[in-house]
């Protein structure tokens, strides 16, 4: 198997480009333009109300997917950046530490820009919802071609972000943001359709994408692994690890600051990833320092440590990465106390932080959330689609989606993703607000 080149892999050419290629600006080049296309987007504002583990808290200091993002960020930046100036001599002449480090940084704000109100829950009642409209003889789904319908069956938070960036931001079904292909290959954590999704569902691309998906990298030159499935773009695994670090280890912050976990086991936890307590720690109880404060200053020491590691990871196993043939995740490869740390980090969120009450209590809610709304407007859509018409209460449904309504002569896939990108392009709270007034719950102004 022949290996990528960081020539093509680096690419900043971007889909649907009307200039023949990139322009170059004093001070920003067009790596930083995807950054900034995608701060100010809709779609990404919209994370500040979207749930990152725990729905609908009051909270502030909770994470949500806008604060992880940004944080994802910021470490994806730092690897981007320490792995440039590692490989500066074998990178493009034109490509600098910051371009590596921003395209990372990219990747890493766009990374969740698909995901659904109440996050991973979200995904499964959708998914799950699909599931039962299969198996009750409703025939919503009984015209769709196979791969459609796994589509549906398989709601993909990853695969509704590539439909974000590539079609419905910005330009609308004209090459949306319009991203660079070096960007948009580093985002691509599941470069494939649902035909080659893992065992949990995972894929990054619908069939309504699928030309892009395959434009891109053969831009790139992506390794092929079979039809509509490649290898990942090297740079995604640093986007992979900067998300693991911060979910892991903020993960155990946001349970320290609910009540879930306790000071000293989060404490522990963050020293071993650390390597160590950093200097001047052993102090800050002494002089009254905040356990909010202390537990800080423990995150930047461990971050900084698996950040320092990962980097190296990353250009020891460079030929692998090109070459396709790396098997393990970075932060596996990392010193032994990394991979404890963090794999300590998921355990205690998946056993005491996912199965706390309140978090159990309001998931079920979203289910029921979400059940409303794709009755509503999956309805509507099925409706249009085989009558050409709507009765009066799918024409109220239809009117709230406005330029983007369906028409009866699209297809019935079509216009059920279209039904989707309204669904998950809402917030936690609006969707929780239209639910409960499409059920029933009615107010004045």
């Amino acid at each position: 198997m022949s290996a990528m080149q960081w020539e093509r892999l680096l690419d900043p050419t971007r889909l649907n480009d009307k200039h023949g290629g990139s322009r170059e600006e004093i001070g920003r080049s067009p790596f930083h333009k995807d950054h900034d296309r995608i701060v100010f987007a809709g779609s990404f504002r919209r994370l500040g109300r979207k749930t990152q583990v725990h729905p609908l808290t009051d909270n502030d200091h909770i994470h949500t997917r806008l604060t992880h993002s940004l944080e994802v960020g910021c470490v994806g930046r730092s690897l981007g950046m320490i792995v440039g100036e590692q490989l500066r001599e074998r990178l493009p002449a034109w490509i600098t530490p910051a371009d590596l480090g921003v395209i990372v940084q990219a990747a890493c704000l766009g990374h969740d820009i698909g995901n659904p109100p109440f996050g991973h829950a979200g995904e499964y009642a959708i998914r799950d919802w699909f599931k039962r409209a299969e198996a009750d003889g409703s025939g919503l789904l009984a015209d769709l071609a196979p791969a459609e319908r796994e589509d549906l069956l398989t709601y993909e938070g990853n695969a509704q972000g590539f439909r974000i960036v590539t079609q419905i931001e910005y330009n609308q079904f004209n090459g949306g943001m319009r991203l660079t292909a070096a960007t948009l290959g580093t985002m691509l954590k599941y470069p494939w359709t649902v035909e080659r999704a893992s065992r949990a569902g995972k894929f990054g691309c619908y069939q309504s994408e699928r030309e892009l998906l395959g434009e891109v990298a053969e831009r790139l030159g992506l390794l092929p692994r079979g039809e509509t499935a490649w290898c990942r773009h090297p740079l995604a695994y640093l986007v992979e690890a900067a998300d693991d670090i911060c979910y892991a280890l903020l993960d155990l912050e946001d349970g320290l600051e609910m009540g879930i976990l306790r000071f000293d086991e989060v404490a522990e936890i963050l020293i071993q990833i650390a390597g160590g307590a950093p200097e001047g720690y052993d102090g800050m109880r002494a002089r009254g320092v905040s356990q909010r404060r202390r537990i800080a200053t423990l995150r930047g020491a461990a971050m900084e440590r698996a950040v320092n590691d990962v980097a190296a990871v990353f250009v020891a196993h460079e030929s692998a990465l090109l070459g396709g043939t790396l098997s393990e995740d970075l932060l596996e490869l990392c010193h032994p106390d990394l991979g404890w740390g963090v794999g300590t980090a998921k355990r205690i969120a998946r056993e005491r932080i996912f199965q706390n009450e309140r978090k159990a209590k309001l998931e079920i809610g979203a289910y029921t959330t979400l059940g409303i709304l794709l009755e509503a407007f999956i309805g509507a859509a099925h409706e249009l689609h085989y009558s050409g018409q709507s009765s009066f209460k799918h024409q109220r449904v239809l009117a709230l989606i406005g330029e983007n309504t369906p028409k009866s002569s699209w297809s019935l896939y079509a216009s059920y993703r279209r039904m989707l990108d309204f669904i998950g392009g809402m917030t936690d709270h609006y969707a929780v607000d239209l639910a409960q007034e499409m059920g029933g719950r009615l107010r004045g102004e």
